[in-house]
Protein backbone atom coordinates (compact mmCIF):
# COMPACT_ATOMS: atom_id res chain seq x y z
CA UNK A 1 0.00 0.00 0.00
CA UNK A 2 2.87 2.48 0.66
CA UNK A 3 4.85 1.68 -2.84
CA UNK A 4 1.48 2.22 -4.39
CA UNK A 5 0.37 5.04 -2.59
CA UNK A 6 -2.46 4.29 -1.38
CA UNK A 7 -3.44 5.35 2.23
CA UNK A 8 -5.42 2.81 4.64
CA UNK A 9 -7.07 3.54 8.13
CA UNK A 10 -5.68 0.68 10.02
CA UNK A 11 -8.05 1.21 12.79
CA UNK A 12 -10.71 1.07 10.39
CA UNK A 13 -9.40 -2.41 9.01
CA UNK A 14 -9.09 -3.85 12.57
CA UNK A 15 -12.84 -3.28 13.20
CA UNK A 16 -14.24 -5.61 10.77
CA UNK A 17 -17.08 -3.95 9.31
CA UNK A 18 -18.49 -1.97 6.55
CA UNK A 19 -15.64 0.69 7.28
CA UNK A 20 -13.18 -1.95 6.64
CA UNK A 21 -14.53 -3.21 3.54
CA UNK A 22 -14.37 0.47 2.40
CA UNK A 23 -10.47 0.29 2.70
CA UNK A 24 -9.83 -3.16 1.34
CA UNK A 25 -11.65 -1.28 -1.89
CA UNK A 26 -9.01 1.09 -2.07
CA UNK A 27 -6.61 -2.04 -2.67
CA UNK A 28 -8.64 -3.56 -4.91
CA UNK A 29 -9.74 -1.42 -6.90
CA UNK A 30 -6.23 -0.34 -7.93
CA UNK A 31 -5.33 -3.98 -8.57
CA UNK A 32 -8.92 -4.51 -10.37
CA UNK A 33 -7.41 -1.62 -12.65
CA UNK A 34 -3.95 -2.92 -12.62
CA UNK A 35 -5.48 -6.18 -14.05
CA UNK A 36 -7.72 -4.34 -17.15
CA UNK A 37 -5.27 -2.42 -18.23
CA UNK A 38 -2.90 -5.74 -18.66
CA UNK A 39 -5.78 -7.69 -20.06
CA UNK A 40 -5.72 -4.80 -22.99
CA UNK A 41 -2.17 -4.86 -23.60
CA UNK A 42 -2.17 -8.43 -23.99
CA UNK A 43 -5.15 -7.84 -26.44
CA UNK A 44 -2.72 -6.75 -28.96
CA UNK A 45 -0.26 -10.04 -28.88
CA UNK A 46 -0.72 -12.54 -31.69
CA UNK A 47 -3.13 -15.60 -30.90
CA UNK A 48 0.20 -17.63 -30.55
CA UNK A 49 2.06 -15.91 -28.21
CA UNK A 50 -1.26 -14.91 -26.44
CA UNK A 51 -1.44 -19.03 -25.97
CA UNK A 52 1.52 -18.85 -23.59
CA UNK A 53 0.04 -16.58 -21.75
CA UNK A 54 -3.11 -17.92 -20.53
CA UNK A 55 -4.15 -18.02 -16.82
CA UNK A 56 -5.02 -21.68 -15.80
CA UNK A 57 -7.47 -21.44 -13.06
CA UNK A 58 -7.52 -25.20 -12.69
CA UNK A 59 -4.16 -25.28 -11.15
CA UNK A 60 -4.60 -22.02 -8.84
CA UNK A 61 -7.54 -23.77 -7.08
CA UNK A 62 -5.65 -24.77 -3.99
CA UNK A 63 -4.06 -20.70 -3.79
CA UNK A 64 -7.35 -19.54 -3.82
CA UNK A 65 -9.05 -22.00 -0.76
CA UNK A 66 -5.91 -21.01 0.81
CA UNK A 67 -6.17 -17.00 0.14
CA UNK A 68 -9.54 -17.05 1.14
CA UNK A 69 -9.00 -19.16 4.74
CA UNK A 70 -6.21 -16.63 5.12
CA UNK A 71 -8.26 -13.77 4.59
CA UNK A 72 -10.69 -14.85 7.00
CA UNK A 73 -8.78 -15.60 9.59
CA UNK A 74 -6.92 -11.81 9.10
CA UNK A 75 -10.34 -10.74 9.88
CA UNK A 76 -10.98 -12.83 12.91
CA UNK A 77 -7.55 -11.79 14.28
CA UNK A 78 -8.26 -8.28 12.94
CA UNK A 79 -11.89 -7.79 15.01
CA UNK A 80 -10.32 -10.35 17.96
CA UNK A 81 -7.16 -7.33 18.19
CA UNK A 82 -9.87 -4.61 17.89
CA UNK A 83 -11.64 -5.85 20.78
CA UNK A 84 -8.74 -6.41 22.86
CA UNK A 85 -7.28 -2.88 21.72
CA UNK A 86 -10.91 -1.48 23.18
CA UNK A 87 -10.34 -2.69 26.58
CA UNK A 88 -6.61 -1.39 26.87
CA UNK A 89 -8.22 1.88 28.59
CA UNK A 90 -9.50 -0.09 31.61
CA UNK A 91 -6.79 -2.73 31.32
CA UNK A 92 -4.35 0.20 31.72
CA UNK A 93 -6.44 1.71 34.85
CA UNK A 94 -6.29 -1.21 36.32
CA UNK A 95 -2.63 -2.05 35.86
CA UNK A 96 -1.38 1.22 37.05
CA UNK A 97 -3.74 0.91 40.16
CA UNK A 98 -2.21 -2.19 40.81
CA UNK A 99 1.46 -1.37 40.30
CA UNK A 100 0.70 1.80 42.81
CA UNK A 101 -0.81 0.10 45.45
CA UNK A 102 1.69 -0.47 48.63
CA UNK A 103 3.03 -3.92 48.87
CA UNK A 104 1.85 -5.26 52.47
CA UNK A 105 4.76 -6.94 53.61
CA UNK A 106 2.67 -8.16 56.99
CA UNK A 107 0.21 -9.31 54.94
CA UNK A 108 2.55 -11.28 52.86
CA UNK A 109 4.83 -13.16 55.48
CA UNK A 110 1.41 -13.77 57.47
CA UNK A 111 0.54 -15.74 54.12
CA UNK A 112 4.25 -17.51 53.93
CA UNK A 113 4.22 -18.26 57.25
CA UNK A 114 0.99 -20.13 56.71
CA UNK A 115 2.00 -22.22 53.65
CA UNK A 116 5.46 -23.01 55.78
CA UNK A 117 3.30 -24.19 58.34
CA UNK A 118 1.52 -26.09 55.88
CA UNK A 119 4.20 -27.76 54.92
CA UNK A 120 5.64 -28.58 57.77
CA UNK A 121 2.63 -30.56 59.44
CA UNK A 122 2.76 -32.27 56.01
CA UNK A 123 6.50 -33.28 56.35
CA UNK A 124 5.48 -34.26 59.82
CA UNK A 125 2.57 -36.59 59.18
CA UNK A 126 5.13 -37.97 56.43
CA UNK A 127 7.70 -38.74 58.89
CA UNK A 128 4.99 -39.89 61.03
CA UNK A 129 4.07 -42.37 58.61
CA UNK A 130 7.57 -43.54 57.97
CA UNK A 131 8.15 -44.39 61.60
CA UNK A 132 5.04 -46.03 61.38
CA UNK A 133 5.66 -48.20 58.80
CA UNK A 134 9.20 -48.88 60.19
CA UNK A 135 6.95 -50.03 63.33
CA UNK A 136 4.93 -52.32 61.80
CA UNK A 137 7.88 -54.08 59.84
CA UNK A 138 9.51 -54.63 62.99
CA UNK A 139 6.32 -56.45 64.53
CA UNK A 140 6.41 -58.59 61.41
CA UNK A 141 10.03 -59.51 61.64
CA UNK A 142 9.62 -60.50 65.29
CA UNK A 143 6.64 -62.71 64.74
CA UNK A 144 8.05 -64.05 61.58
CA UNK A 145 11.25 -64.68 63.88
CA UNK A 146 9.13 -66.06 66.52
CA UNK A 147 7.06 -68.27 63.99
CA UNK A 148 10.44 -69.54 62.92
CA UNK A 149 11.52 -70.60 66.52
CA UNK A 150 8.09 -72.48 67.00
CA UNK A 151 8.14 -74.07 63.77
CA UNK A 152 12.07 -75.57 63.90
CA UNK A 153 11.17 -76.72 68.16
CA UNK A 154 8.18 -78.67 66.37
CA UNK A 155 10.58 -80.24 63.89
CA UNK A 156 12.59 -81.34 66.70
CA UNK A 157 10.32 -82.71 68.75
CA UNK A 158 8.67 -84.82 65.78
CA UNK A 159 12.07 -85.72 65.28
CA UNK A 160 12.49 -86.87 68.63
CA UNK A 161 9.39 -88.90 68.79
CA UNK A 162 10.09 -90.70 65.96
CA UNK A 163 13.42 -91.65 67.33
CA UNK A 164 12.05 -93.23 70.61
CA UNK A 165 10.49 -96.52 70.52
CA UNK A 166 7.17 -96.72 72.64
CA UNK A 167 7.44 -99.42 75.78
CA UNK A 168 4.22 -100.90 74.67
CA UNK A 169 5.72 -101.27 71.15
CA UNK A 170 6.87 -104.86 71.56
CA UNK A 171 3.44 -106.45 73.22
CA UNK A 172 1.95 -104.39 70.52
CA UNK A 173 3.79 -106.38 67.85
CA UNK A 174 2.43 -109.55 69.47
CA UNK A 175 -0.86 -109.31 69.52
CA UNK A 176 -0.72 -107.93 66.18
CA UNK A 177 1.17 -111.32 65.12
CA UNK A 178 -1.44 -113.39 66.84
CA UNK A 179 -4.14 -111.15 65.18
CA UNK A 180 -2.96 -111.84 61.71
CA UNK A 181 -2.55 -115.66 62.63
CA UNK A 182 -6.29 -116.06 64.19
CA UNK A 183 -7.23 -114.05 60.92
CA UNK A 184 -5.56 -116.44 58.65
CA UNK A 185 -7.59 -119.30 60.31
CA UNK A 186 -10.27 -117.62 59.65
CA UNK A 187 -10.24 -117.09 55.97
CA UNK A 188 -8.99 -120.75 55.52
CA UNK A 189 -12.24 -122.30 57.87
CA UNK A 190 -14.92 -119.80 56.03
CA UNK A 191 -13.42 -121.27 52.82
CA UNK A 192 -13.87 -124.44 54.09
CA UNK A 193 -17.63 -123.83 55.19
CA UNK A 194 -18.35 -122.23 52.10
CA UNK A 195 -17.57 -125.12 49.71
CA UNK A 196 -19.32 -127.93 52.13
CA UNK A 197 -22.13 -125.51 51.87
CA UNK A 198 -22.00 -125.93 48.19
CA UNK A 199 -21.21 -129.57 48.25
CA UNK A 200 -24.40 -130.07 50.39
CA UNK A 201 -27.12 -127.46 47.84
CA UNK A 202 -25.31 -129.75 44.89
CA UNK A 203 -26.51 -132.99 46.98
CA UNK A 204 -29.79 -131.96 47.85
CA UNK A 205 -30.53 -130.58 44.59
CA UNK A 206 -29.95 -134.17 43.22
CA UNK A 207 -32.03 -136.08 45.92
CA UNK A 208 -34.46 -133.48 44.50
CA UNK A 209 -34.52 -133.98 40.90
CA UNK A 210 -34.41 -138.25 41.58
CA UNK A 211 -37.21 -138.46 43.95
CA UNK A 212 -39.20 -136.26 40.87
Amino acid sequence: ATKAHIKLNTKKLYQADGYAVKELLKVTSVLYGAMNTKGVERADVGEEDSSKFKFDLGSKIADLKAARQLASEITSKGASLYDLLGKEVDLREARTESIARPLEINEAEKMMKIAIDCVLEQVQKTKDMLNNVALDEANLEAKIEKRKLELERSQKRLQTLQSVRPAFMDEYEKIEEQLQKQYSSYLEKFRNLTYMEQLLDDHRRTEQEMFE
